[in-house]
């Protein structure tokens, strides 16, 4: 096929050899396969950020390091430049969060390089070679939703355990290769102790593979894995092979009826003295 002109730079530069197909258009970038001399990999392209369907990036990017004051500026004042820097910031963050998590242990693809726009990274394949599927592309058994679900939580502990919720996990976002799930599209990753909504974020995150899975395991609709994990992150307890239950309770604290008692009568005797204070001041 004709190479793509944002791919071109990456053939000049001796990067990629030819387009062989695109692969797939999401809402965020367009995906192609190409040859890298012996090996086959992929080429995300980015969207424009006029032309991507990501909506409240802000939600996303709060607590994200800027290289310097002069960029936070311009981010901040939606300059040109300051665009430029917010859209080039976004694109790096999948490659950032690809390369940290890989060294985690989570299975996410091997990126290879960024140039211009475009991450050249692993192609996933399954156990023929062909690009592997998305999860909400594969008829799973009852004994398959639970491992994958299982293994897939394990993954969003790691991930934390890295200091990253992915903020957008669903069956759109997962690839089934061989070995089982491996989790794509990252440029919404969030830093998990900067941002304010990562709470919610990982709870969704974790809450959407529950319904998921829950149309093959209905037993796994009722679990509360991300008020679990987010639970023993924020009491410094969460590691990345945690025991976990799907089980949550909320420690609800017994009231102390004293010290109830104490502040009604405290604001009693306050308000008293004000009701005096006005009746002296009426017969002054």
């Amino acid at each position: 096929m004709k190479t793509p002109s944002r791919i071109e730079p990456l053939v000049a530069d001796g990067l990629v050899d030819t387009v062989m197909r695109q692969l797939m258009s999401g809402k965020e970038a367009m995906v192609y396969v190409v040859q890298c001399g012996d090996a086959v990999r992929c080429a995300k392209v980015y969207k424009e950020a006029n032309k991507r369907g990501f909506h409240k990036a802000a939600d996303y990017t709060e607590g994200r390091k800027v290289k310097n004051s002069r960029q936070a500026r311009a981010m901040a004042k939606g300059s040109r430049y300051g665009r430029q820097e917010q859209e080039a910031a976004w694109q790096h963050a999948e490659v950032d969060a690809l390369r940290l998590l890989a060294a985690a242990g989570v299975r996410v693809p091997t990126p290879y390089d960024f140039h211009e726009g475009v991450l050249l990274m692993e192609l996933v394949t399954d156990g023929d070679g062909e690009p592997a599927p998305r999860l909400n592309d594969v008829v799973l058994s009852e004994a398959e939703a639970l491992r994958f679900h299982a293994d897939l939580v394990r993954q969003v502990v790691r991930m934390l355990c890295a200091g990253i919720v992915h903020g957008d996990l669903s069956e759109y976002n997962v690839l089934i290769d061989r070995d089982g799930p491996v989790i794509i599209d990252l440029p919404q990753a969030i830093d998990a102790a900067a941002n304010n909504n990562a709470r919610a974020m990982l709870e969704r995150d974790v809450d959407n593979l529950a319904a998921y899975f829950g149309q093959f395991a209905p037993e796994l609709c009722d679990t509360e894995y991300g008020k679990e994990i987010w639970s023993l992150y924020e009491s410094g307890k969460l590691q990345p092979e945690s025991a976990l239950t799907g089980v949550f309770r909320t420690e609800e604290g017994r009231a102390d009826v004293d010290e109830v008692m104490q502040i009604i009568e405290a604001a009693r005797k306050e308000e008293a003295a004000r009701q005096a204070v006005r009746a002296a001041l009426a017969d002054a």
